[in-house]
């Protein structure tokens, strides 16, 4: 369950147990408070026999203690849950004994207040924890130098309470039922940051409805769609729920909220994620937009400091609030460490001036995205060849890798071998002639700079020019994926490639020759176009980035082979990564494995994908837009899709 960056991860009876699952615990603010939350009847632990999740803050799970195969259950557990900045927690049990019984309700509770990081990596220092209880809570507490972290567990009935939790001492009648409602509240102070304070009234129903209430205002400021294919429908409404669960607020002198990248590692601010999601999102819930632009650029880098990466104009990659970003040790306060989130800000700011018309917003973010245009030309080249690279300058803690691929073994050759950089991937070059080319469209239309403009335009059309030449392997029929230290093509058939089509930076022939290797069988996989073509010597179908299928890159696939024209292709990448979203219960994952689908009936989930994750929730909303052909300033739009998906149609 989650409510924006604070959630719960359990299993499906309930419990955290982060000596099984690294993962489980409550967290908020890249803190776990909770690493362990244990319910016992009478020591025994509980089997599931119902359990019901029918929005992202809330779930209700029915559970008895375990028993022999011929024992009747003694009683029924009830455990209620919602999240809505604290984590409330209702346990009902019901006495199913023929005469009054006494049972012991023991709830074992612990913390580690681990940082997010330390619990991916899976070692968690140990931290002197401090503890206290006033008879009806239990308050664990941190602190080390201006770092803060403390919750407290307030129980509606009295109990037994200890370090390791808390005891409540039980006498039912036959089908009497005992309640306790437990509030789990979370408190975090640091040196340079503002926290929202977590103070909730009224029980866990009147919480649920009000967050209930609040979701379908927000849902319902999105197009209706009708569709002929019912999975579509409700893929689509999984979709823009799963974007509203992923929600941050950072500013809190501001109500706006942003799309956080992904649950459970990715529950923070990340510049290109929180781009692309709005971008995808436009013509559905334009505020995102507006709302993205304005938090990324009020963190936009003024000066260069090699520890975060930042340089003047970058936006930034990650912004996160745990102890080693508060002490040092990680550089994410923010961390500037990519390189295509700052010409993304100026695609997206174009982008929704387009859809929406906003002109006081481009002329109030003009300064940012001159800035961001001009590190391009700056910092972005640094030896002045005219593309952008990148090259980790934190070597302790900086990304290898510093592109949207930024795992350490994704630039690689067709032999496997890994690219040295400082490394130019050719999609980055597309983002950069497309936000050159929008500039020039803000530039003349709105900031009325019409020298600007030529100059933008000019630097653009040099930069496709010197492209063609450098990047086209005219004996793979394709682009290279990037250049490397030695302005060497790194020569794998990669889904890069296709980005070009989105930013518009390939010439008409080879657009026609990227369509047909996207969709022949090397990179196409029948649930989508894969990362690495399978000819490569690093394929690997559960490769990260190596031969996996990410559905937000498919969208962005879909939509740049329409811009080109060839909508037959599109469609099919649309229809095939669509087609797989009920198998993930409609919610599209972060990634899928690259298998083909001749050789398996279903996607193969990816072991550690994120979902609910904002650009694969994205995926869908874009792949739409393309199918309907959507165009700014129009109140619907219906199209006739071949297959299974038939008539669909959008009105606002």
């Amino acid at each position: 369950m989650l409510d924006g960056s604070t959630f719960v991860l359990g299993d499906r009876t309930g419990e955290l147990r982060s000596d099984v699952e690294r993962e489980h615990g409550f967290f908020s603010e890249d803190t776990r408070f909770i690493s362990r939350w244990s319910l016992r009847v009478d020591g025994k632990p509980l089997e599931l026999l119902g359990f019901d999740q029918q929005s992202h803050f809330a779930a209700q799970l029915f559970l008895t203690p375990t028993v022999g195969p011929d024992q009747p259950a003694p009683c029924s557990v009830m455990r209620r849950r919602c999240v809505d900045r604290i984590w409330i927690e209702e346990i009902t049990i019901v006495n199913h004994e023929p005469t009054r019984a006494e049972m012991r309700v023991e709830l074992r509770v612990d913390t580690d207040f681990a940082d997010l990081f330390e619990v991916k990596g899976a070692d968690a220092a140990a931290r002197e924890i401090e503890w206290s209880e006033d008879g009806s809570s239990l308050t664990f507490a941190y602190q080390s130098g201006t770092f803060v972290r403390s919750v407290a567990i307030a129980s509606s009935k009295p109990a037994e309470i200890s370090r390791s939790g808390m005891v409540f001492a039980l006498s039912l009648e036959r089908g009497e039922q005992w309640t306790v409602e437990l509030r789990v509240t979370p408190h975090a102070a640091q040196a340079g940051v503002r926290f929202a304070e977590r103070v909730l009234t009224g029980s866990l129903d009147d919480v649920r409805r009000a967050k209930q209430a609040e979701l379908d205002r927000w849902l319902a400021r999105a197009p209706t769609l009708e569709a002929q294919d019912p999975a579509l429908a409700r893929t689509y409404s999984a979709s823009l729920t799963d974007i509203a669960a992923l929600r941050l607020q950072l500013d809190l002198d501001q109500p706006a909220t942003l799309p956080a990248a992904g649950l459970p590692w990715f529950m923070a601010l990340f510049g290109r994620d929180s781009l692309i999601t709005s971008f995808q999102a436009l013509p559905y819930l334009p505020t995102l937009a507006a709302n993205t632009l304005r938090v990324l650029a009020a963190r936009q880098a003024t000066t260069r400091d090699d520890f975060h990466e930042q340089e003047p104009g970058k936006i930034l990659h990650e912004l996160r609030f745990g102890e080693l970003t508060a002490t040092g040790i990680q550089p994410h306060s923010p961390y500037y460490g990519t390189s295509d989130a700052t010409p993304l800000f100026v695609v997206l700011l174009d982008e929704y001036h387009r859809w929406t018309g906003d002109d006081a917003l481009v002329r109030e973010l003009e300064p940012n995205a001159r800035a961001a245009l001009a590190w391009i030309e700056d910092s972005g080249d640094a030896d002045g060849d005219g593309y952008v690279e990148y090259e980790r300058r934190n070597q302790s803690r900086g990304l290898i890798n510093q592109c949207w691929k930024d795992s350490w073994d994704s630039m690689q050759f067709a032999d496997g071998t890994l690219a040295d950089g400082p490394i130019a991937t050719c999609e980055i070059q597309g983002y950069v002639y497309d936000a050159r080319q929008r500039g020039a469209r803000l530039a003349r239309e709105v900031w009325g700079d019409e020298a600007f403009a030529d100059r933008l335009e000019n630097l653009a059309k040099q930069l496709k020019a010197r492209f063609h030449d450098d990047y086209w392997m005219a004996e793979r029929g394709c682009y290279a994926l990037a250049l490397d230290r030695d302005k060497r093509q790194v020569d794998s058939m990669t889904s890069n490639i296709g980005h070009l089509l989105w930013s518009g930076l390939v010439s008409e022939d080879r657009a026609a020759l990227i369509a047909e290797r996207l969709l022949d069988a090397p990179l196409y996989s029948g649930w989508g176009i894969r990362t690495l073509s399978t000819a490569e010597a690093g394929y690997n179908p559960l490769g990260y980035h190596t031969g996996t299928v990410w559905p937000h890159e498919n969208s962005l696939i879909a939509s740049g082979l329409a811009r080109y024209g060839h909508h037959d292709a599109a469609t099919q990448i649309a229809t095939a990564i669509l087609s797989a979203a009920p198998h993930f219960e409609h919610r599209l994952p972060e990634v899928f494995a690259g298998y083909p689908a001749s050789l398996t009936s279903v996607p193969v989930e990816f072991p550690t994908a994120s979902r609910p994750q904002a650009w694969a929730a994205g995926a869908p909303l874009m792949l739409l837009t393309t199918l309907l052909d959507l165009q700014p300033h129009t109140d619907s739009a219906s199209a006739d899709v071949p297959g299974q998906i038939g008539h669909i149609a959008l009105q606002r």
